[in-house]
């Protein structure tokens, strides 16, 4: 007994000791979130209960600032618009990127040329992509216009960013463009994880192409869509450059987004507490949507 009790001593010393120097470890770390994310999220929170105006002292409102942008019509619209962005974007992404990857996993030959292929625009800047396709949808030098009115589709040149549906439209096909094939890699990652012998008992069952992808593909690839999702919701909630650069938030504000709306507050009309307020209520959004996300997948592997 004294034996056991001598040796557990240091084996507790250890244990103590990994601790110690786990945490000495991770302090650098820890210093640096503090400093880039904890301290600015706190300033934050207390710019968005002030009435801090450019030159003067500001003063506290508590959250009188919140309660004016859930006023605001102009915000309220921005948040619809955002909503129906995040929702068409995140729904066509994930099927495109899933059907590229399917697609690319089942291809023998030429395998790495598609790949390449597919992820190549994701090697652009979004600002980039964004003005090249605003050349492409341009009714006067744009060429889609051309090779529609050469196919006889239509009449004459179209303004594909002249209507609300049109420019949200016309922005959702720029941005499946840029981002499917850095989606793909994703899921593709996460298709070659599964064993091969899954399939092979599947086919000895006589699973057919469905039942396999339903019963077998999705349900062991679910911690990458759960990737996929979070990143395209995260990305679609914080739309800027696409819809800046595309439509300037036109034709009539119909496609101003929320991010849109926080800089023209901040650097247009120079409030920088209500941009912070706007900033708390995004952040809480994209928190509480990503909780949802992660909560749903867990339950559906789960069950």
């Amino acid at each position: 007994m004294r034996s056991t009790g001598t040796t557990a001593a240091p084996r507790r010393r250890r244990g103590t000791d990994r601790t110690t120097q786990a945490l000495v470890l991770s302090l650098p770390a820890s210093l640096v979130v503090g400093l880039l994310f904890v301290v600015p999220l706190g300033l934050l929170v207390w710019m968005s209960m002030t009435d801090w105006p450019l030159l003067g002292e500001p003063s506290f409102v508590g959250f009188a600032q919140y309660g004016a942008i859930l006023d605001d019509p102009l915000f309220l619209d921005a948040v619809w618009f955002t909503a129906r962005y995040t929702v068409i974007t995140t729904v066509l992404l994930t099927a495109v990127a899933l059907g590229l990857a399917l697609l690319v996993q089942q291809t023998r030959l030429g395998t790495g040329l598609l790949r390449t292929a597919f992820f190549l625009p994701a090697s652009m800047g979004l600002a980039v992509a964004a003005l090249l396709w605003f050349a492409l949808y341009s009714d006067e030098v744009g060429p889609l216009s051309d090779v529609l009115m050469a196919l006889g589709l239509v009449a004459e040149p179209v303004n594909w960013l002249g209507t609300p549906d049109g420019a949200l439209w016309s922005t959702v096909l720029m941005v499946l463009w840029r981002f499917a094939g850095f989606y793909m890699i994703i899921l593709l990652t996460g298709l070659q994880s599964i064993p091969t012998q899954v399939y092979e008992a599947a086919r000895i069952d006589g699973a057919g192409w469905w039942r396999t992808f339903t019963g077998v593909t999705l349900p062991l690839l679910r911690p990458t869509l759960a990737l996929v999702l979070v990143l395209s919701v995260t990305g679609s909630l914080l739309a800027f450059e696409q819809f800046y650069v595309l439509t300037g938030g036109g034709p009539d504000n119909s496609t101003v987004t929320v991010v849109s709306t926080i800089f023209r507050q901040a650097f247009t009309l120079f409030d920088l507490s209500r941009a912070a307020a706007m900033s708390v209520v995004v952040l809480i959004a994209l928190v509480l949507a990503n909780i949802v996300q992660l909560s749903l997948i867990r339950k559906g592997a789960d069950s």
